[in-house]
């Protein structure tokens, strides 16, 4: 799952330029928190030549995106897509500062709480319609309709007052300060005559998306494939490469084994596929690959209405039970960092008071026994008034470090009586049937890290709703009051306390056990040109990449 807006997740987040300051990235110049660099391969060789256009890249992709209209859906893959359909009034750069897109200009006025915005006047739908502020102000209102079906509406409501000053030109007006104000606009906009008169939940253009991107949506083979073609009539220039074909397949292995044998120009690769598995004179030669810490983190969710989770004790001693050190190095061949939270390791926000709970079975078993877990039947698993202390961890299909990680955690709660079982489903029935719908009792799942410490839309309690991201149903009133603070205060410093204590307070409730930070690990053919690795990654300028006209795919290969 993902919870990052449009161009956000491009340029893997950014903080206001006005309103925050910039953060320091872990992953700038391909180097991780230890210091140790990325392989030589991941930077191109010298020599490039003049891009041209033509061409085509295959990528892989394990879920099928579940909506192409980008409020609608919570999950990656959807995202991924749409980030190449739809614009927004700002973006992210390399650096991670939000910039001009879509808005030729922008001003922030009245200590922030009134912001103007002139959209540019050569953006064109892909029915060639204009893109105008009419388009934008359809879009909120839209947003903050209860009847619309979004995770993330919060943005949007935050607005006291949308103005529409004239065809490019909208003001929207805040009562309070609002932290988030200039990233709300870094949201899609949608065309106000396609989806106007349309039921959202179901419409031909959830599948057949009317954006103004650098990418149309050419072709959707359910299961299969989806294949985007450069937009000719993209405002800021046609993208080099002609057409971006996303093969979904559902296993890493799999996915490698294509990439092998030609069938894949890109994949993220597991650790051990990066550091054995590709380290051949062949692969160096033929392949480049990047090594940064992700703007993501995994974790084991509780279904907090459950009568296994609802006490803070059981929560803490399962926290105890696990080895993070050991996931870290089991799971991502030390390509990774523990995780304590639901920060990035080396941004601003991150608090560097906090650890992870120390590995100590000992003790998890004694809070466990204070909670009224023992092994009353000496069978080896814990019980309480007659039920024995056992679940079901879900997660996804073919994403083979979760599954490791469930065997690990099999394991070593095993060791201090609890059993465990774990079970893998499909990506969309996962979402739509057990996640959305309360159907489980734990999951194994990721975030992606918004760059903005704003985490209200998962956390807070009036999220903890059917469709909401705060889908586990934690709910604090002490969170809740820091949250809002948090996102009403736009002094860094002060900024910086509140979320501290945020995150003090989920260490010490844990609905969530966060497990690790993996290292993001792409892979891209070495006849891709253009790659520039940044503290964004290296999708940020994915429009400028191109590949030498001897080396494209012809178009209709497959």
């Amino acid at each position: 799952m993902a919870l990052m807006p449009l161009s956000m997740r491009k340029a893997a987040g950014g903080l206001l330029a006005v309103l925050a300051c910039a953060l320091l990235v872990a992953g700038c110049e391909g180097r991780d928190l230890s210091g140790r660099r990325a392989p030589d391969q991941g930077r191109e060789r010298p020599g490039a030549s003049v891009p041209v256009s033509g061409g085509r890249i295959i990528q892989a992709m394990l879920g099928e995106p579940s909506n192409l209209i980008p409020p609608l859906a919570t999950d990656g893959a959807s995202h991924e897509i749409a980030d190449h359909i739809y614009v927004a009034p700002l973006k992210y750069d390399k650096d991670i500062e939000l910039r001009p897109w879509a808005a030729e200009s922008y001003e922030i006025l009245n200590h922030g709480r009134l912001l103007r915005f002139r959209l540019r006047q050569d953006i064109r739908w892909f029915d060639g319609r204009p893109l105008t502020a009419k388009d934008v102000e359809f879009t909120y209102r839209l947003m903050i309709d209860p009847k619309t079906p979004t995770a993330y509406a919060e943005d949007y409501k935050a607005v006291k007052e949308f103005r529409v000053l004239d065809p490019y030109c909208f003001e929207v007006v805040y009562d309070k300060p609002f932290a988030r104000a200039l990233t709300t606009w870094a949201h899609a906009i949608l065309p106000k005559h396609a989806l106007e008169a349309e039921d959202l939940l179901d419409t031909k253009y959830s599948r057949r998306p009317l954006g103004a991107g650098a990418y149309r949506l050419k072709e959707w083979v359910p299961g299969r494939r989806l294949v985007l073609t450069a937009n000719p009539d993209y405002f800021e220039g046609r993208a080099y490469i002609d057409e971006v074909v996303y093969r979904i397949i559902p296993d890493q292995s799999t996915q490698f084994m294509e990439l092998a044998a030609g069938n894949l120009d890109s994949m993220g690769l597991t650790p051990t596929q990066y550091l054995r598995q590709t380290d051949s004179p062949w692969w160096q030669e033929n392949f480049r690959k990047y090594e940064y810490l992700s703007f993501s983190y995994s974790y084991l969710g509780y279904n907090l209405s459950c009568d296994l989770f609802k006490d803070v004790r059981v929560r803490r001693a399962i926290a105890m039970a696990i080895d993070k050190r050991e996931l870290v190095k089991g799971v991502l061949s030390g390509l990774g960092v523990p995780g304590v939270g639901p920060y990035k390791p080396g941004t601003w926000a991150y608090n560097e008071r906090l650890a992870p709970y120390e590995y100590d079975p000992a003790k998890a078993k004694a809070l466990l026994a204070e909670a009224g877990w023992t092994d009353t039947d000496h069978d080896g698993v814990l019980d309480r008034d007659g039920r024995p202390f056992s679940f079901t961890i879900l997660t996804n299909q073919g994403n083979s470090q979760r599954i490791a990680a469930g065997t690990i955690l099999i394991h070593r709660l095993g060791a201090v009586g609890i059993k465990v079982r774990v079970r893998t489903v499909e990506w969309a029935a996962f979402i739509k049937e057990f996640v959305d719908k309360g159907r489980f009792e734990a999951v194994i799942l990721g975030w992606s890290i918004s760059q903005d410490p704003d985490i209200y839309d998962v956390w807070h309690s009036s999220k903890a709703v059917p469709g909401g991201l705060n889908f586990i149903g934690y709910k604090s009133p002490e969170l809740d009051e820091l949250l809002e603070k948090g996102r009403r205060t736009l002094d860094k410093a002060r900024r910086k306390e509140i979320y501290d204590r945020v995150q003090e307070v989920l260490h010490r409730d844990q609905p969530y056990c966060f497990l690790y930070v993996p290292m993001s690990l792409p892979i891209l053919h070495a006849r891709i040109k253009g790659v520039e690795p940044a503290p964004a990654g290296i999708g940020y300028n994915f429009n400028q990449w191109w590949i030498p006209k001897d080396l494209q795919r012809r178009v209709e290969d497959r």
